[in-house]
């Protein structure tokens, strides 16, 4: 079905009676085993399309280019100045928003490609990373707190690649919430805030502490569990070839 009527296509009448008469043979169906692409001609559009240069990627590279931007505008007038620091709030919050956009794009429209599966979660760890490693240069936020976000961050992604081998193990809504947690507190931390707000941030940024840190043992303990079952899932098929 290629969804071009038999006029534009230079089809005689009879042709189009052919194609058109619900239940003649060769016709197809409303029910047919074809299915519509997701998003319409815009799914099928991307689908065609996949390239380097699509609308996801696109999203991913601009939050890239947003890395040092941000870094300057955190760091203009010694940092402290609070016009500059909402810009770099401004530049933060894109930069949050666009990681959702792009995943769901590239996922929705089959947009994955090898340079997305590189550079999106490079971009997830620069920018959080300039803002923490900023924030604590500043004296705004503990270097321990810093540490123990990028730390457990790093050593997620290597964790990773060592068990890609035996499976893949999927996001849970700890690592979600924990991802909301941290662009929420240091978004907070970013913009100079006082009274209330400042102690609600501390809060905010606590709950996103644990949070990374319960995650993070969680997806140890299920790597392990992965490990240990692609293991034995592996002996067991050599055992069996070998009889």
């Amino acid at each position: 079905m290629t969804g071009v009527p038999a006029s534009a296509a230079g089809g005689s009448p009879g042709a189009k009676s052919a194609t058109s008469a619900p239940g003649a043979p060769g016709a197809p169906s409303a029910s047919g085993d074809a299915k519509p692409v997701r998003g319409g001609k815009l799914g099928a559009a991307a689908v065609n399309q996949a390239s380097l240069w699509n609308i996801a990627n696109i999203l991913t590279m601009v939050r890239l280019v947003l890395v040092p931007g941000f870094v300057v505008l955190m760091l203009m007038d010694g940092g402290y100045d609070p016009v500059w620091r909402a810009w770099a709030w401004a530049a933060f919050a894109v930069a949050m928003i666009t990681d959702i956009f792009d995943g769901h794009l590239a996922r929705t429209y089959n947009l994955v490609t090898d340079f997305g599966k590189i550079a999106d979660p490079i971009a997830d760890k620069a920018i959080m990373g300039s803002a923490l490693i900023c924030l604590s240069y500043l004296g705004d936020l503990p270097w321990w707190v810093t540490a123990v976000i990028l730390g457990r961050e790093l050593g997620i992604t290597l964790l990773r690649f060592v068990v890609i081998r035996y499976g893949v193990i999927p996001a849970s809504r700890g690592g979600k919430l924990k991802t909301l947690a941290q662009g929420t507190a240091v978004g907070m931390y970013v913009l100079v805030l006082e009274g209330p707000l400042a102690t609600l941030r501390f809060w905010v940024m606590a709950v996103a502490v644990i949070l990374t840190v319960v995650t993070g043992l969680d997806y140890v303990r299920q790597a392990i569990v992965l490990r240990r079952r692609g293991i034995a899932e592996r002996q067991a098929a050599a055992e069996g070839a070998e009889r």
